[in-house]
């Protein structure tokens, strides 16, 4: 996908609970092929999870057009249901939010083309 004017370039962090990023881990090894083309299919491009291992800071990386419709379509898929609902068990999440739903893009304020 090429990045144009429209393109928006997401990122987010969430926090795994340190205890249990060895578990969260190996739950991405293999990732639902149904899961891959939801994300897809809802927009989601050049996609990236990123991990600092000492404390579970997971940096999230992606380019959409539209990152609320792209939620909002992920949002309405039984595959993400079923992904949300297992991965929930590896984050901290003091409002009880899926992972899906805690993601808050930080403001970008530069861009190197």
């Amino acid at each position: 996908m090429n990045t144009t004017a429209a393109t928006q370039r997401v990122c987010f962090l969430l926090q795994l609970r340190p205890d249990r990023v060895g578990d969260y881990l190996k739950a991405h090894e293999t990732v639902w092929p149904d899961m891959l083309e939801a994300l897809r299919a809802a927009g989601w491009h050049n996609y990236s999870l990123f991990l600092r291992a000492d404390d579970g800071l997971v940096v999230g990386y992606l380019e959409t057009d539209d990152f609320d419709k792209a939620r909002e379509r992920m949002a309405g898929t039984e595959v993400n249901a079923r992904w949300q609902a297992g991965m929930a068990q590896y984050f901290l999440s003091p409002d009880g939010d899926h992972p899906d739903e805690a993601m808050q893009p930080l403001a970008e304020y530069f861009h190197l083309d």
